[in-house]
């Protein structure tokens, strides 16, 4: 190799610094946490909204979870390591989300100067993202640290005892509305990133895109404010007995079972 080739500016190529693996490696661990997170989030509202059919119908996939189906017997420890994992994922999610966030004032002004100049749908799109996920990392811990601690506690009337008696529906109103934001921002961003679902013209099928956002975003929101309803109804009802543990009429009752 001749001494041209060997030096670009006189910096010779075996002291050039190798670029750092590591930044795309955080990005693509970020979009992956990011991902499940929202299909957990999806999946979630789902197996809760299932009080809209019937107490026993919510019930049957609480147990479901618990084993109770496969085992014969419910073990509530399962739902333990289920919270426990996606405590982990949304943690790390978000230490790597974090590192994108204004690090200080100065940034701070520098970012709000830019989107209010800019007009940038995009941009302000993300701005939501940061606000609901700064919220949702206090919102969603408390919530699924009360899961982790109390996996038993799930069920038609002790969920809706918690959400009436238990004054836990305020919370839950405002964590609906950041998660499902939150995510619904999530998922049209990962879409646009990765170029998922891009068709033969990008600004077409990012108007699609975000259609499709808000009305997935619309339509969870629905769901989710009319299962909190729901919940809140069965607890108003149930106030005066409060702890006491739901079982199907066609269930054997647990002896083990009884309010406090």
């Amino acid at each position: 190799m001749s001494s041209n080739q060997e030096t670009i500016a006189g910096v010779g190529l075996a002291d050039r610094p190798r670029k750092s693996r590591w930044p795309a490696r955080m990005d693509l661990a970020q979009s992956t946490t990011g991902l499940v997170l929202a299909l957990f989030m999806w999946g979630h509202m789902f197996f809760v909204s299932t009080i809209l059919i019937s107490k026993d119908a919510m019930w049957a996939v609480t147990k479901m979870f618990e084993g109770y189906f496969f085992f014969g017997k419910a073990f509530p420890g399962i739902v333990s390591v289920v919270v426990a994992t996606i405590l982990a994922i949304l943690v790390l999610h978000a230490f790597l989300a974090m590192r994108k966030f204004p690090a200080n004032y100065r940034q701070y002004r520098e970012f709000v100067a830019h989107k209010n100049l800019m007009h940038h749908g995009d941009t302000t799109l993300w701005w939501w993202q940061v606000l609901t996920g700064f919220a949702l990392f206090f919102l969603a811990t408390v919530h699924l640290y009360q899961m982790l601690m109390h996996p038993g506690a799930i069920g038609p009337y002790q969920s809706a005892d918690r959400v009436w008696t238990g004054s836990w529906w305020p919370l839950y109103l405002v964590l609906l509305f950041a998660v499902e934001l939150h995510g619904g921002i999530g998922l049209y961003r990962l879409c646009v990133k990765w170029g998922w679902l891009e068709g033969k013209d990008p600004a077409a099928s990012r108007a699609r895109l975000k259609t499709a956002k808000w009305v997935l975003t619309a339509f969870f929101l629905a769901l989710g404010l009319l299962t909190l309803g729901a919940y809140l109804k069965i607890g108003y009802e149930h106030r005066a007995r409060a702890g006491e543990v739901y079982t199907p009429a066609w269930v054997q009752p647990n002896p083990m079972e009884k309010a406090p």
